[in-house]
């Protein structure tokens, strides 16, 4: 038996029923078009939903996915976000305030969840969709799999949860992906902790039949163990089919170039490398030299003060940042040149790592309300 909600809506929810009774409950991120990007209404219905699994004994687990095969999730949906922001500069703090804490708010969740959580990371997973999957109890992706934070295109920082991920990656591997959004592929992702088993993407299906067929308990960890061996199983048949990791191959020469005590010598670095003979380094240090210079010094700073932050304390500092960069225009402005008038001439300001200082970087760590929203997490 499987129950379903309105197919028209932003996010579908399923129920299904397994073979001994056990339901396996699924949402899906329904838009498509905007490659499942998340909206507002999507993390509302999300989070609601979540919270009422939760608390259903008859669901063992939940599996999260996105429509179409082009991605689970591309990110938070930015352009609406910004366009938002535009029309109403004086409303820019508390609509930046609502949306980002929501978010932030389900990715919390996410990582706690009690029952297993499987995300489908098939295709583009990037930003906010990686938000969703990080916290995820069992994070699958697929040889189309394609990962990455690229914040500092837009003018906003390595967010949901970002500051938590990164700093927990070996080396200095998540200072050199906040810094240049360098993409990921399934090999890479299960590297740097962001990815627990591969699978083919063709396989999902199939996938969901067997949780139909398997004899759930209900009780957490025992069924967290079966799923997985069921996903254990699935993937080391699919080996052959992933692609060739990138960031282990380039392991040595990451941690050459970010090898400084200061942000100006990691870009000193940077440049010796821009015409690299490798192309995926080659791309990731152009997409550096045309990034925003203060998501650059965000980047930075945050390694500092994040590194010892517990995940709550984590969500809370990012919410600070997120509103101070809507409220100080980068953001705006990157999504502007990047996604809306694609002109691809962002103008930054500062609009060179020259021009940071000090003062402008520390006060984006300014919390802009008496209270904070993310308090009581």
């Amino acid at each position: 038996m499987t129950t379903k909600t309105d197919p028209d809506s932003c996010v579908i929810f399923h129920e299904h029923r397994a073979a001994n009774g056990r339901v396996i409950a699924q949402a899906t991120l329904n838009s498509e078009r905007t490659l499942n990007a998340l909206t507002l209404d999507m993390i509302r219905l999300l989070h609601a939903q979540l919270t009422r699994w939760r608390d259903d004994p008859a669901v063992v687990l939940v599996l999260l996915t996105g429509s179409g095969e082009r991605a689970f999730c591309a990110g938070g949906d930015v352009r609406a976000l910004a366009q938002a922001l535009s029309r109403d500069p004086a409303s820019a703090g508390p609509f930046a305030t609502t949306y980002f804490h929501d978010e932030y708010a389900l990715d919390y969740a996410i990582h706690g969840y009690p029952k297993p959580i499987l995300v489908w990371g098939s295709g583009i997973v990037m930003g906010g969709g990686l938000g969703l999957m990080a916290g995820a109890s069992h994070r699958v992706v697929t040889e189309t799999s394609r990962i990455a934070m690229p914040e500092i295109s837009i003018g906003l920082f390595p967010d949901v949860g970002g500051s938590w991920f990164l700093n927990r990656m070996p080396g200095r591997i998540g200072l050199f992906l906040g810094l240049t959004g360098a993409p990921l592929n399934a090999a890479d992702a299960q590297f740097v902790g962001l990815a627990d088993f591969a699978l083919r993407s063709t396989e999902l299906s199939a996938l969901s039949d067997a949780l139909l067929s398997t004899d759930w308990s209900g009780e957490t960890g025992q069924d967290g163990a079966r799923l997985s061996a069921l996903l254990r199983e699935r993937a080391a048949l699919a080996a052959e089919a992933m692609p060739a990791g990138r960031v282990h191959a380039h392991y040595d020469r990451i941690q050459e170039l970010t090898d400084a005590d200061s942000l100006s010598d990691v870009a000193a670095r940077f440049r010796t490398a821009s015409d690299d003979i490798d192309p995926w380094i080659r791309d990731a240090m152009r997409t550096f030299a045309a990034g925003c210079p203060t998501t650059a010094g965000l980047v930075w700073e945050i390694r500092r003060r994040a590194r010892h932050l517990g995940l709550a304390d984590v969500f809370r500092l990012e919410l600070i940042l997120a509103v101070q960069c809507c409220l100080r225009g980068e953001f705006v402005e990157g999504v502007r040149a990047r996604l809306i008038d694609k002109d691809n001439a962002p103008r930054w300001k500062p609009a060179d790592l020259a021009g940071l200082d000090a003062d402008w970087i520390d006060g984006f760590f300014a919390p802009p309300w008496p209270a904070h929203p993310l308090a009581s997490l």
